[in-house]
């Protein structure tokens, strides 16, 4: 079956020119896949724009409201990283909600990917490091309001420590946050998860992929989730700008087969989303982003 995806052409929200943040990768992505065969318009889907609710659920209202009526202060913009816009709100509010339909889709269909999401950086109180609000924090709310999971996992393998998402959740035994990061890399005051794992910088895929290995095995071995979200951030690159790690295109793709044979031996419904990558070759960054749907695409290698 095809494995269903997550688009909205407003993912992108022109910037400056020359901001570091490579925004054009969300329509250079869909573009890739749907060229490669892996985004056939049928197996596409749509979201629409988050209700305030849904991001009250793991955000302060007082954010929110500053966020959505544009009225933030410099310090919250500046933590950001980016531009306070209508656009740059509107596409905050559809990843979001992408991310929400991802869950929805994974539960229903077992694995569905949304081609934004994982910031990951964004916490109860503020957003920072290009993410405004938690897609993954809010979507695993939206799913306990609606009663369709009631344990969660949160596999975070980007390069950045998921510091916002490990604060939102921490003391609630409902949500799992596991995150394996770059240990001298941003942010510099790591909040404590359920599980982390730090990296030493130029790690390439043979430690990377035995380390990975030996987490998820602890990850299973303590928890048993109605639902995966899994951060696919292909930032690990040997050639990513923020990343510092060594790993390869091949690397990325069998860490994301590892996590998604994982949840299907395990009959576990998996939502990914993209997470981070940063360079100015947009294209060779939507392209690393496009492994994560040829693993989804791809039969199980475990038994």
């Amino acid at each position: 079956m095809p494995v269903p995806v997550v688009h909205h052409p407003a993912y992108v929200a022109r910037l400056p020119d020359g901001h570091r943040f490579p925004m054009d990768k969300f329509g250079r992505l869909i573009e890739l896949l749907r060229a490669d065969g892996l985004a056939a318009d049928s197996d596409c889907h749509a979201p629409e724009p988050a209700p305030r609710w849904w991001l009250e659920l793991a955000h302060d209202a007082e954010y929110v409201g500053d966020i959505l009526d544009l009225t933030a202060g410099p310090e919250t913009v500046r933590r950001i990283g980016l531009p306070l816009t209508p656009a740059l709100v509107a596409r905050s509010r559809l990843a979001v909600a992408g991310t929400v339909l991802t869950a929805e889709l994974a539960l229903d269909h077992g694995l569905a990917c949304n081609t934004a999401g994982g910031s990951h950086h964004a916490r109860g109180g503020t957003g920072a490091g290009f993410c405004v609000f938690n897609d993954v924090a809010v979507a695993a709310r939206v799913m306990q309001a609606r009663g369709r999971a009631l344990q969660m996992l949160v596999i975070d393998l980007d390069v950045h420590q998921g510091d916002g998402t490990a604060e939102i959740f921490r003391g609630d035994a409902a949500v799992f946050t596991f995150s394996m990061h770059g240990q001298k890399n941003y942010p510099v005051r790591k909040e404590a998860g359920d599980l982390d794992v730090p990296l030493p910088d130029g790690m390439g895929d043979d430690a990377y992929l035995a380390t990975l290995r030996q987490s998820l095995d602890l990850v299973w071995s303590r928890v048993r989730p109605d639902l995966v979200f899994y951060n696919a951030g292909v930032d690990p690159h040997a050639d990513d700008r923020l990343g510092k790690l060594a790993l390869s295109d091949a690397g990325l793709l069998a860490r994301d087969r590892m996590v998604i044979d994982d949840c299907r031996t395990r009959g576990l419904p998996l939502a990914g989303v993209i997470g981070g990558g940063y360079g100015p070759d947009v294209d060779a960054i939507a392209r690393r982003h496009a492994l994560l749907y040829r693993a989804a695409a791809a039969p199980t290698t475990m038994t």
